[in-house]
């Protein structure tokens, strides 16, 4: 494919195929998630497939893991220090080079596992306290119906632990 026959499109069609507004993708351009593949003649901002994919995988962070764009902006930061990295590592026979490469990917992976796990027990954390609540209002059920109340998920793994 040549760079003629690449698909660009304007904001609004951006916008109608991400389910985004055309503010939030402008706005995403401010925080520096964003660049437009490139400008119209009118100076229009035009957007390629990687700029749609971007978009959907942000618009994916955001609102089904639940990212802040803050996060969202440094995941996007390492991924674009790792195709940076990964080049320069191929490009070089310097050990001292090599090795403080692979050491920055290294801290890079290091923080978002930290960042992830958190994330996790954050959730884990949500979960329990659901189903606490669940085991509550089975409680009350019942007492109304005049059964015992079954066991949560943290009670019943209580009870299993001597």
């Amino acid at each position: 494919m040549t760079h003629t026959d690449v698909r660009l499109l304007r904001i609004n069609e951006v916008a109608a195929e991400t389910g985004l507004t055309t503010r939030a993708i402008r706005y995403y351009e401010e925080l520096g998630l964003l660049e437009p593949a490139a400008r119209s003649e009118g100076d229009y901002r035009l957007y390629d497939q990687s700029d749609l994919d971007r978009l959907l995988f942000i618009r994916s962070l955001r609102d089904d893991a639940g990212f802040s764009l803050a996060q969202i902006g440094q995941l996007l930061e390492d991924e674009a220090a790792r195709e940076r990295n990964r080049e320069r590592l191929r490009s070089t026979t310097d050990p001292d080079e090599r090795r403080a490469l692979l050491l920055d990917a290294q801290r890079r992976v290091d923080r978002q596992i930290e960042f992830l796990r958190a994330k996790a027990d954050r959730l884990a954390s949500m979960i329990e306290a659901a189903e606490a609540r669940r085991a509550h209002l089975a409680g009350h059920l019942a007492e109304l119906d005049h059964v015992p109340a079954p066991y949560s998920e943290r009670q019943k793994k209580q009870a299993k632990t001597p």
